[in-house]
């Protein structure tokens, strides 16, 4: 009963942190608060959230992994489709707003831009996994199912290099969020699953 509740609160946290971007900035749109450059003031409002929740997602097994939270397991899918909403509306802003839907104009952007490519390459990416997150998904794919959702980390990789390129000048808020992403990619390493192991076991004997 009382994992549950802790479930409950930790599930509730999430969808709260999760939407309170997207609320914040519904709410400076209905008052007319955004920057004198809306639409770059819109794809950079939902195009940090979606890295921030795809980060979020990436470790959630690492820190059961290390710390013993298998809580985060549970909500690693709710935050992993946050990810993919705020992606979606990040990639309505550039084609719909920036570009008008006319497909001759976005074709030229992608192809002459390189953050534009690698972003659309990101966004490809995340597709099969927000597809194939249900459970009837996963019954169906079986053992597929996780070679398929380590995609995500390439999709991690993609969404930084899509930053570093559209900010230009000061990389060191993108280059923070790469350095994040190689560090959950290393804790996968068997050796360090090992490791954080040993230190789970060495804290609890120095817990008892």
């Amino acid at each position: 009963m009382r994992n549950n509740h802790s479930l409950d609160i930790v599930r509730a946290i999430t969808h709260l942190g999760a939407l309170s971007p997207l609320a914040a900035l519904i709410w400076d749109i209905v008052f007319n608060q955004l920057s004198v450059n809306p639409i770059q003031d819109l794809t950079f409002r939902t195009g940090k959230p979606a890295l921030v929740l795809l980060v979020l997602t990436l470790a959630c097994t690492p820190a059961n992994t290390i710390f013993g939270l298998k809580v985060l397991l549970r909500i690693r899918r709710t935050l992993g489709l946050y990810a993919f909403a705020y992606a979606s509306l990040h990639f309505l802003v550039f084609i719909g707003l920036d570009y008008g839907f006319n497909l001759f104009l976005l074709r030229e952007s992608i192809l002459e831009k390189p953050y534009a490519l690698v972003g659309l390459a990101a966004f490809l990416t995340l597709i099969p996994l927000a597809i194939t997150s249900t459970e009837s998904w996963m019954r169906r794919l079986g053992k597929r199912w996780k070679s398929l959702h380590r995609l995500i980390y390439l999709t991690g990789l993609l969404a930084v290099v899509h930053y570093i390129w559209l900010v230009k000048s000061d990389i060191r808020q993108p280059l923070a969020f790469g350095a994040g992403v190689v560090l959950l990619l290393l804790a996968r390493l068997r050796q360090c699953k090992r490791t954080a192991s040993r230190l789970r076991g060495w804290m609890r004997s120095r817990a008892s």
